[in-house]
């Protein structure tokens, strides 16, 4: 479970939201939207620690993340996979090495044993004949295919998606969300989706947190987000494409 309590954070003189509360539970898929720069992915790096609070805090199954040194920091963050915005893959090395990198550096698995589950989770994503390929060969729905296999690697706990379909035609956009759901009830892990598509926050997320006006503005399931007459809610989702 993922508990964040009257979070607030600002750069400088500019605050980027504040007295931020919320609960993921153990399973669910939450999405978190809002206009660009409203702190959506500041929000997601304080839920792993990679960014400090002003103040509050942030439970990951009950242990206060800011509250622990480096060493045990970095134990709750393996509980973690990323799926980063632009997919985040090494220029230099083929398909197969991004995807074991992670078990490369943070196990000591024998060769045989990252190929089998390198080759599990390309499978997975459906990229077991890519392997070989360097990132330049691959699409852009591709490189965030290869980006998951990565954030699975490890057998996370919670995935954590930055814009999963941002940049990619409608018919891909749906694979990749396809992919989530598959990931949610096959692995039973808790996700958290940060994104500016609401097709997207209707087909995947349980509950909803919208941010705006320096604030979590909204937090709900998906059917209350429907019958909510909370005018900056209803505005930024009839602003959408897609409406509901």
């Amino acid at each position: 479970m993922i508990e964040i309590r009257n979070l607030s954070k600002s750069f400088g003189d500019m605050l980027v939201w504040e007295h931020v509360n919320l609960t993921v539970a153990d399973g669910e898929t939450l999405a978190v939207i809002g206009k660009s720069g409203c702190g959506k992915s500041v929000l997601l790096k304080h839920i792993n620690a990679l960014l400090t609070p002003d103040s509050g805090e942030v439970y990951i199954d009950g242990q206060n993340i800011f509250n622990l040194d480096y060493v045990l920091q970095r134990k709750v963050r393996q509980k973690f996979g990323l799926l980063f915005q632009g997919a985040a893959l090494f220029d230099s090395i083929d398909t197969f090495e991004n995807v074991a990198f992670p078990l490369r550096y943070f196990t000591k698995l024998s060769e045989k044993e990252i190929r089998e589950k390198v080759m599990q989770s390309l499978t997975y994503v459906n990229l077991e004949k890519a392997a070989s390929k360097m990132p330049s060969e691959l699409s852009g729905g591709m490189k965030k295919r290869v980006g998951l296999a990565r954030a699975i690697i490890m057998e996370p706990k919670y995935i954590m998606y930055d814009e999963p379909t941002s940049g990619l035609d409608p018919q891909t956009a749906d694979e990749i969300n396809e992919l989530i759901i598959f990931m949610a009830e096959t692995f039973d892990v808790t996700s958290i989706v940060i994104t500016h598509d609401m097709f997207s926050v209707l087909k995947v997320a349980d509950k909803v947190a919208f941010l705006n006006d320096q604030k979590l503005s909204w937090f709900g399931t998906i059917e209350e987000m429907r019958l909510s007459d909370q005018p900056d809610l209803t505005e930024f989702v009839r602003a959408s494409e897609y409406q509901i």
